[in-house]
């Protein structure tokens, strides 16, 4: 099998041809359903081809623990939060807008999808009709999420941040027998901005 070099993505096709913008929203709604509705409807008016949000909850991303692994550092720009679990669930998009999200786009002619970072997630955005999926490069290794997603045949868009080639290699090839040839790698470097010294496009070869 090959993959495709022209991907549909909703009514826009992504190729080599013109750079397809997608503005990640991420966290930015600051836990209000109002500022997310702004946020989508100036990205709309600035032209973007898509909009992406993060599809997770803080208890399907981590644990609720105060032990040494689960604490952010004092020296973390984050600290303030004192946990991860407190972190996520902070910065996370509450599964009960998504259909609004969902249908206001929609309305309004705007295309979204999301990253997923498990099966609920997934399982919620299917049945919103998401047209694409995005896989964060710290999840490249999660197997079985990668065959869910592959199997929906929906476009996959995978960060290669924090992956080494063996890596990148397994997606690929995982990707590959569930037979979805719409595949899409990212370079990306892992470190927010990213130093000049780190970005080293020459991996992209």
């Amino acid at each position: 099998m090959k993959f495709s070099k022209k991907i549909k993505i909703s009514n826009k096709i992504v190729d080599q041809k013109k750079c397809f913008i997608v503005a990640e929203v991420s966290a930015n709604h600051c836990g209000k359903y109002s500022t997310m509705i702004s946020l989508i409807k100036k990205l709309k008016k600035i032209g973007v081809d898509a909009i992406k949000i993060q599809a997770y909850q803080a208890n399907t991303i981590t644990i609720n623990s105060k032990k040494a692994d689960f604490k952010i550092k004092q020296t973390n720009t984050w600290s303030k939060y004192k946990t991860l679990y407190q972190l996520y669930k902070t910065a996370e998009t509450p599964f009960d807008w998504y259909k609004k999200i969902f249908d206001f786009c929609k309305k309004n002619k705007i295309i979204i999808f999301a990253s997923v970072f498990d099966p609920s997630s997934l399982q919620l955005l299917e049945k919103l009709k998401c047209p694409a999926y995005k896989i964060a490069s710290p999840e490249i290794t999660d197997i079985p999420l990668i065959n869910a997603v592959a199997r929906t045949k929906k476009p996959i868009i995978i960060s290669n941040g924090l992956s080494n080639i063996k890596d990148l290699d397994l997606v690929v090839k995982t990707v590959k027998k569930n037979k979805n040839p719409n595949l899409i790698i990212l370079k990306c470097t892992s470190a927010y901005p990213a130093p000049l010294n780190e970005i080293n496009l020459n991996t992209m070869k």
